[in-house]
């Protein structure tokens, strides 16, 4: 279990957390969201021990990292997958680590395999691509086989055999209890992989909760409808509370009404329906929802590219 009560964290005038509080629960995996500069790594460098707050307190299971006695097999960590001495091989890096606790070799054995370096752990980490980095770091994370896995940007730079591997192992972790707190921009598979969501924007918490909840938050989910009767099916649902556009004559899309209630309106007055099709935004929708306000770095979409000189090509 992660514990944050009212975290601050501030770099001289600038405040890159703002007295956040939050509880990330075992057993289930916890996405960490947010536009760059949001927070997100400042919060896991401070829950590492790394950055020290400038007020609040973070504890994992129950501590504060650092008092830990044997802090991997407390907390697995993947924050910077580059953190590897370059001239060092898989097996030696992973060795090295395992020593400062006393965790046997056998152990190292077993997390090469478990992420798919065996055939380059002897190889240098200095030659590695940025998959295999990951997953070195992932391998890093599980040496202590920890109760608390912290992962950020966990399928950064991994092919889709990797992401789904990324996806299976987390969940497989949560499902035995363990507390998993981990970051992406990856939408899609955020809402694959997580049950619940922290959503942080310039340094403070803007959502929280479980995914279908964060989502329902920003945008309620809506039903469309096709009948050769809509204008009359329109009249009975507006009736009875239903919120209706018509993007075509035939073509109706509700909200504040289920896709149940719609069917029953539609059969008690012998209205035929084509289509019946009940729509969720979303989590990217919604993550774009909520964070429109607090993105740092914006792209203009309206912008042009420059004119190329006469007589030269674009």
């Amino acid at each position: 279990m992660i514990e944050a009560h009212q975290l601050t964290k501030r770099y001289g005038d600038t405040t890159a957390v703002d007295d956040i509080s939050f509880t990330i629960e075992p057993g289930s995996v916890t996405g960490f969201l947010g536009p760059n500069g949001a927070g997100k790594s400042t919060t896991m460098r401070m829950i590492m021990g790394l950055d020290r707050p400038t007020s609040g307190t973070v504890t994992v299971n129950g501590k504060a990292y650092a008092r830990h006695r044997a802090p991997l097999r407390e907390v697995g960590a993947l924050l910077d997958a580059k953190a590897v001495h370059t001239g060092r091989s898989a097996r030696s890096h992973l060795r090295t680590m395992a020593a400062t606790h006393n965790i046997p070799a056998a152990r190292v054995d077993e997390v090469i395999e478990m992420t798919g370096l065996a055939t380059v752990a002897r190889k240098r980490v200095g030659g590695f691509s940025l998959g295999m980095g990951q997953r070195l770091g992932i391998a890093s994370a599980m040496l202590g086989d920890p109760r608390t896995l912290i992962l950020d940007e966990p399928v950064n730079g991994l092919d889709p055999e990797g992401v789904q591997w990324v996806r299976r192992l987390v969940r497989s972790l949560a499902d035995e209890g363990r507390t998993v707190f981990l970051s992406s921009h990856l939408m899609s598979e955020m809402a694959q992989t997580a049950d619940q969501l922290l959503v942080i924007g310039r340094g403070r918490i803007i959502a929280a909760g479980p995914v279908q909840q964060v989502i329902d938050s920003v945008s309620a989910a809506a039903v469309r409808v096709r009948s050769p009767r809509a204008t009359e099916l329109a009249a009975l649902l507006e009736a009875d509370g239903a919120a209706v556009t018509s993007s075509a004559p035939s073509a109706l899309e509700l909200r504040g009404i289920d896709a149940e209630r719609v069917g029953e309106l539609a059969c008690a007055h012998g209205i035929a329906l084509h289509e019946l099709s009940p729509r969720s935004a979303s989590l990217e929708e919604a993550y774009m929802a909520l964070t429109q306000d607090a993105v740092e770095y914006r792209s203009d979409v309206t912008a042009t590219a420059p004119t190329a000189p006469k007589g030269e090509d674009r």
